[in-house]
């Protein structure tokens, strides 16, 4: 639909008189007055390298009624090319128990048309299926949109019975944003106020302030783009946000509220892991005759593994609707008796038998650095959501998750390791670290056994096994697929960077908790090695072959993080083509990377000439850098992809080197 935008000065008078007295939802359900200056601003003010640039981002957060509301509007003016490419498309994503409605949309231009969305242009689809969690996204693409346009759009999002408790606001955008405005309307029978924290603040910020019709008014100005990094930390401690809750006003010291929670999940968590004498006949039938401690946890662990179907994995073979006929587990002996549970009654049921077996065992309750990094001065259990089972041994403590189905055994999920995590007790709880897992812990080792055709295709087969973290997500990512879906995802990894035939596909099964995971194939590379008249140009880095490197850019915007420490050994034997020698062979480089890992290469012919032998072992340990440190750490990654991509030469009629 195109009609003519009004004399601008009569929109303005008009919008003006209407929003005027108009009560806030009211106020988001009409388009504001367009700014002239905005229609002829000729390019962005925050960023002049930006291909667009939101005008505002305004929502109204209402929390007054059993479903809290969210109503947004954002506007945008579009610069580039680009800027139409990646703001003419929009994506509303959803999930459970929250709805998306009510969207509007329309596109304004230079000379004053308006172009609005029609409702048959908009799309639902679900991205994401875990169980009963889904993910949906609502899509639509705005209309007639070129450079020196105005879009803008609205949408209602409710999220049902759900408090305003806890909830994250953002402030940043891929794109800048000259005003933010968050309205807050507070739940009125709330027994407490509601606070907020904002976090990594970029741009202006204004404290709340007293706006219409109960709501609570906070805004931001000249905020940046958000830019994504390959290997930056979580999002939560690079990009601006607020986090908005309800708290009791607290003059506590952080030691004494820590203390506290640890008290409180001490008495909640009592029952969860309850000894009776059916749980201590699994005990002590579980631990045979293991006689250390490492082993007896260890059978107990495996036991919490093998025997009971975790109900919280993807794969664990249970509908959604058997799902919820299942009764739920009130105790450990339930979690036995029934031989299923959810992680929690898992965690539990390990945590009792433990107890029963003599072992001082509590409660963990920990933080996700994948999610953020625990800040111990802020009083709020927003960023402890996660718990594991603390076992004492001789005068330390262990942490064990068999609730995660394919972490090992002494092993925590690497988003749990290296941080602080509570231990609960009635006394005094306390904060103890996390182990983190050595290289060793987290392998990928694979081989090789390869031919070399004179045409310089490769041939052979390959077999990749992955042990540790490593392991874990790849099994987190194959084992809800069918044989056929695990074959394809192979096929389409090893296909996009080397361009080969392969066959013979064989992936062991990926749920079992304990073997690593193992996968082999046949291949066929044509044109593996380059071919110049006589000679041909080999790579006898068959696993690197085709990868990119890992910083491709000069300047960095947010510290560089790595998720855990990681071991690559890869043995590689190349048989050479009758009648071809090395003419070029010098082996890459080995090198230290600071304190943190080492590359380390060897490369030579068997005692016949005939085969080329490349063993090449590389490990890292670093988690965390400044960014300051980039220049230096991307000069070593630089330096292990191009000894990588370290090329021999070998001739065709050249005298075998004795």
């Amino acid at each position: 639909m195109k009609r003519q935008l009004w004399p601008v000065r009569l929109l303005l008078l008009f919008a003006a008189s209407c929003l005027l007295n108009a009560p806030a939802s009211a106020q988001w359900n009409q388009w504001k007055p367009i700014d002239p200056a905005h229609v002829a601003l000729p390019a962005p003010t925050i960023d002049k390298s930006a291909d667009a640039e939101a005008l505002f981002w305004e929502v109204y957060v209402n929390d007054a009624n059993q479903d809290t509301e969210y109503l947004h509007y954002l506007r945008v003016k579009i610069f580039t090319e680009r800027g139409k490419e990646t703001q003419g498309k929009v994506e509303l994503p959803y999930f459970n128990n929250v709805q998306i409605k009510d969207i509007t949309a329309r596109t304004i231009k230079p000379d004053g048309t308006i172009i609005e969305l029609k409702k048959d242009a908009i799309f639902d689809r679900e991205v994401v299926k875990f169980g009963k969690f889904k993910i949906k996204v609502k899509s639509f693409a705005m209309p007639a949109v070129e450079p020196g346009v105005i879009i803008e759009y609205r949408w209602r999002e409710v999220r049902q019975n759900q408090m305003a408790d806890n909830v994250p606001l953002q402030f940043q955008r891929e794109i800048p944003v000259q005003n933010v405005r968050y309205y807050l309307k507070p739940y009125p029978y709330a027994t407490q106020p509601m606070k907020s924290m904002t976090f990594q603040t970029r741009g202006q910020m204004n404290n709340f302030v007293k706006a219409k019709d109960g709501y609570w008014l906070t805004e931001m100005n000249n905020v940046p783009a958000f830019h994504e990094e390959p290997y930056m930390p979580p999002e939560n401690q690079v990009r601006t946000w607020m986090l908005v809750y309800y708290a009791a006003d607290r003059k506590q010291a952080p030691q004494q509220y820590w203390q506290e929670i640890g008290k409180v999940f001490y008495e909640v968590t009592k029952a969860d892991m309850k000894v009776n004498d059916e749980v201590r006949k699994a005990a002590a039938e579980a631990i045979g005759d293991a006689a250390t401690p490492e082993q007896k946890l260890e059978r107990l662990f495996n036991f919490c593994r093998t025997k009971i179907k975790n109900l919280s994995d993807d794969a664990s073979g249970y509908t959604p609707e058997q799902l919820q006929k299942l009764k739920d587990n009130k105790s450990p002996a339930d979690t036995l008796k029934r031989g299923y549970g959810w992680g929690s009654n898992i965690n539990g049921l390990f945590a009792a038998l433990a107890t029963a077996a003599g072992f001082d065992a509590r409660y963990a309750v920990t933080s996700d650095r994948s999610r953020s990094f625990f800040d111990a001065n802020f009083l709020n259990l927003y960023f402890m959501r996660g718990s594991n089972i603390a076992v004492k041994v001789g005068e330390q403590w262990r942490f064990f998750d068999p609730a995660s189905t394919y972490v090992p055994f002494g092993m925590l999920r690497w988003q749990e390791e290296g941080i602080k995590t509570l231990i609960a007790d009635n006394k005094e709880a306390t904060f103890v670290p996390t182990p983190l897992s050595p290289p060793e812990k987290s392998l990928s080792k694979r081989v090789a056994r390869l031919k070399l055709n004179e045409d310089g295709s490769l041939e052979g087969v390959v077999r990749v096994e992955y042990t540790g973290h490593a392991a874990v997500e790849f099994k987190e990512d194959y084992d809800d697929a069918t044989p056929a879906q695990r074959e394809e995802k192979l096929k389409n990894a090893v296909q996009s960077r080397l361009g080969c035939e392969l066959s013979e596909i064989k992936i062991e099964p990926p749920n079992d908790p304990v073997k690593p995971f193992v996968y082999s194939y046949k291949i066929k590379a044509p044109g593996y090695a380059e071919r110049t008249g006589k000679r041909l140009f080999l790579q006898p880095a068959f696993f690197q072959k085709g990868i990119a490197p890992l910083f491709s850019t000069n300047t960095r915007e947010h510290d560089i993080y790595f998720h855990y420490a990681w071991l690559e050994q890869d043995d590689v034997e190349i048989e050479l083509p009758a009648g071809y020698a090395l003419d070029n062979a010098e082996a890459p480089a080995s090198f230290p990377i600071g304190d943190f890992g080492n590359y380390k290469v060897t490369l030579g012919l068997t005692a016949d000439q005939k085969i080329l032998v490349y063993h090449r072992d590389f490990k890292f340990g670093g988690l965390i850098f400044p960014k300051s440190n980039y220049a230096p750490l991307k000069q070593a990654f630089d330096t292990l992809h191009q000894q990588d991509n370290h090329a021999i030469t070998l001739k065709q009629g050249v005298a075998a080197v004795k």
